[in-house]
């Protein structure tokens, strides 16, 4: 009950910042609607919140996170709940996010279980690496520790939702009118170091 206490006291401060020494904040967004610029797709991991990493104010980024900042290829399947597609479907198209940055991150959880675990048992972590298992992918496993091979790994998950991104359609349109540009970025937990990933 401690972390929810926590928790509820961190919103008294979180409402006495905006909505009573600096309300015209939430007041404009309220008025507006909300106008990022930038979509972040993000591993779900407690230690990366990419509000809190980039310093960014409410209303300036629009956040996707799940397991391992995976992007699914495009799919017109609407029997299946698609809801990173569906996130990034209104950023694109709704919002006219102007940048896209997938934010991966050392120690990721989810690519440590893509690289180290074999009899997978997960009802639904399982099928959601699938986006990740590449060739490549194996082919990092199989030529390096593990250790090593969850840091390849972990960059090259960016690479597979940055490659990805572009078999949405609306993606591909509007880099190809350069009203959109992609990014990977990569940030290493122990010494706080932010790389761009290509």
């Amino acid at each position: 009950m401690a972390n929810i206490q926590k928790l509820l006291s961190g919103f008294e401060e979180f409402y006495k910042k905006y909505f009573v020494e600096q309300k015209h904040i939430y007041q404009e967004l309220y008025d507006k609607g909300q106008s990022p610029k930038t979509l972040v797709i993000a591993c779900s991991d407690s230690r990366v919140d990419p509000s809190i990493l980039l310093g960014t104010a409410p209303g300036e980024i629009f956040v996707i996170r799940n397991v391992a900042n995976l992007v699914p290829v495009f799919d017109c399947d609407m029997s299946h709940c698609h809801g990173t597609s569906a996130a990034l479907e209104y950023a694109v198209r709704h919002l006219k996010v102007e940048n896209i940055i997938v934010l991966g991150h050392s120690q990721c959880g989810g690519i440590k279980t893509l690289v180290e675990e074999h009899n997978h048992n997960h009802n639904f972590i399982d099928t959601w690496l699938e986006i990740a298992d590449t060739p490549e992918m194996r082919r990092l496993c199989q030529k390096h520790d593990n250790e090593e091979a969850c840091s390849l790994c972990e960059k090259e998950a960016i690479r597979i939702s940055m490659n990805n991104l572009m078999t949405f359609p609306f993606v591909a349109e509007a880099c190809r009118e350069q009203r959109l540009k992609i990014y990977g970025w990569y940030f290493d937990l122990q010494y706080g170091r932010l790389d761009e990933i290509k």
